[in-house]
C-alpha cells in the first residue's frame, strides 16, 4: 500500500490530515507543558524498584541451595531484566526522560541489560524504525531481516522455514536484536561498508564479552563462595531469566507491529511526507493490545503502541491518558484503531508468520484492501538506503549520535 493508498483509504482530504496532525501537536504540546515531578519520581520509581528485584534475585541463589531458593531468584532476575529492557532501557533510550537533565537517566549515557550496544539500538530503531514505521524496504524490522512479514515482499522457498526461523527468534531473542544493526541483506549484497562493520562487530563483540561475563561467568563463580554447589543452580537461574526476557520482549514487540490492522507502505511518495502523514501512517502502521496497569508496565507500556509510535519520546507513563484523546481523534476522523486482547493480537501476528511462510498464492490476505490493485509478490524496488539517503526526518524519535565508538 503506497502512502497515497492511506490518504484514501481513510476518506480523509489533504485538509483533514492536516487538521488531524495540528490536534496531534496539540496532544504533544499539552503533555510537555505537563511533565513534572510526579512523572520523574515514577521512573526513579521503577528503577528502583527494578534494581532492587536484581538484588533481592541475586542475594536469593547466593544465601541458599533450596528449590523454591532457585524459582524465587530467577523469577526476580526474569521480571528485572523485563522491567529493565522494557519499562526503563526502551524509554529512556527514546529520550523520554532527557527534559529532567538527569545524567544518569539520559538517553545518550544509558547502556541497557541486553547484548545489543545502546548506540546502534538507537540506530536501528529511534532513526530507522520509528522514522519509516513498516515502510518495505526502509523499515528492518519488518521481519528483521529472517522472517517473510508482508505480502508484499518476494516469496522464497526459504521461507518455507519461518516457524523454525520463528522458534529460534523468540529463543534467542536478545542475540538477534544484537546483531540487527548490521542489516544482514546489506551484507547479503555486499553492499555495507566494510569499515562500518568492522566498527560494528567489535561494539557487539564488547557488549556480548560483557552480558556473558556478568551473567554467566560472575555471579556464578560469586555464589561458589557458599559452595561450589551454588554454582550450576546460580548458572541456570540466570539463563531462565534471560529466556524469559526474550520470550517476552519478543511477544510484545511482535503484537505492537503485525496484527491484523496494522498495515505495510511502500516507498511511493514517503520523500513528500508531510509530519501530519507520518501521524497518520503511525496510527495505522501500529497495533496496541489491552490489559491491566501492570501488564502495561511490563510490557514497558507498549500496549499503547499507537501513541508510542506517534509520541516515542514523551513519558511512557503519560500513553494511557494520551490514549483516551488518540482515540477520540480515530473516531472523529474514522481512523481505525486497531487493538485487542494480548492473546489475540499475538495469535494474528503468529498465523501471519506461519500464512506467509507459503506463496501468496496458496493462502489469503487478513489485511484491509486497499483501492489500488496488490503488487502480489513484487519484488522490492531497488536496494536497502544509506543513512545518507534517509535523513533524520523527526526529531522526536530519539537522538543517534552516529559516532559509535571503535
Amino acid at each position: 500500500m503506497a502512502i497515497s493508498d492511506v490518504k484514501e483509504y481513510t476518506h480523509l482530504t489533504p485538509e483533514e490530515v492536516d487538521q488531524l496532525g495540528r490536534e496531534l501537536d496539540a496532544i504533544r504540546k499539552d503533555i510537555e507543558e505537563s511533565r513534572g515531578g510526579l512523572d520523574a519520581a515514577y521512573i526513579n520509581r521503577m528503577i528502583k524498584i527494578q534494581r532492587g528485584l536484581a538484588a533481592a534475585g541475586r542475594l536469593t541463589l547466593f544465601a541458599s541451595r533450596s528449590k523454591p531458593a532457585w524459582v524465587a531468584g530467577a523469577t526476580m532476575l526474569g521480571v528485572a531484566k523485563i522491567l529493565e529492557n522494557m519499562e526503563i532501557g526502551h524509554n529512556v533510550m527514546h529520550g523520554q526522560w532527557d527534559w529532567m537533565n538527569d545524567p544518569e537517566i539520559h538517553s545518550s549515557t544509558w547502556e541497557w541489560d541486553t547484548a545489543q550496544p545502546a548506540e546502534q539500538w538507537k540506530h536501528s530503531h529511534n532513526y530507522i524504525h520509528h522514522q519509516f514505521t513498516n515502510v518495505l524496504g526502509h523499515d528492518n524490522d519488518i521481519g528483521y531481516g529472517i522472517l517473510r512479514m508482508a505480502r508484499e515482499q518476494k516469496w522464497h522457498p526459504v521461507n518455507l522455514g519461518q516457524p523454525v526461523y520463528n522458534a529460534l527468534l523468540a529463543t534467542l531473542f536478545q542475540w538477534g536484536v544484537a546483531l540487527h544493526d548490521l542489516d544482514l541483506e546489506a551484507i547479503r549484497k555486499r553492499e555495507k561498508d566494510p569499515k562500518v562493520l568492522a566498527k560494528q562487530l567489535r561494539q557487539i563483540k564488547r557488549k556480548i564479552t560483557r552480558q556473558i561475563g556478568k551473567d554467566y561467568v560472575f555471579f556464578p563463580v560469586l555464589t561458589a563462595a557458599t559452595g561450589p554447589a551454588n554454582v550450576v543452580p546460580t548458572l541456570t537461574a540466570n539463563m531462565t531469566a534471560n529466556l524469559a526476557r526474550n520470550l517476552w520482549s519478543y511477544m510484545i514487540i511482535f503484537c505492537g507491529h503485525f496484527p491484523d490492522g496494522a498495515l505495510h507502505f511502500t516507498e511511493e511518495e514517503l520523500e513528500d511526507e508531510t509530519r501530519a502523514e507520518w501521524y497518520l501512517r503511525q496510527m495505522l502502521g501500529s497495533a496496541n493490545f489491552e490489559g491491566s496497569k501492570i501488564l502495561h508496565v511490563m510490557s514497558g507500556q507498549l500496549g499503547y503502541q499507537i501513541e508510542h509510535h506517534l509520541f516515542p519520546d514523551l513519558p511512557a507513563n503519560r500513553y494511557s491518558e494520551i490514549s483516551v484523546r488518540v482515540r477520540e481523534l480515530a473516531a472523529k476522523y474514522d481512523i481505525p484503531y486497531t487493538t485487542g486482547p494480548l492473546h489475540r493480537q499475538y495469535g494474528q501476528a503468529f498465523r501471519t508468520i506461519m500464512k506467509l511462510s507459503l506463496p501468496n498464492r496458496f493462502t489469503s490476505s487478513d489485511q484491509p484492501e486497499p483501492p489500488s490493485p496488490p503488487r502480489d509478490e513484487a519484488p522490492l524496488s531497488g536496494r536497502r538506503r544509506t543513512d545518507a539517503e534517509r535523513p533524520n526526518r523527526r526529531q522526536e524519535t530519539g537522538g543517534w549520535s552516529g559516532r559509535a565508538s571503535a
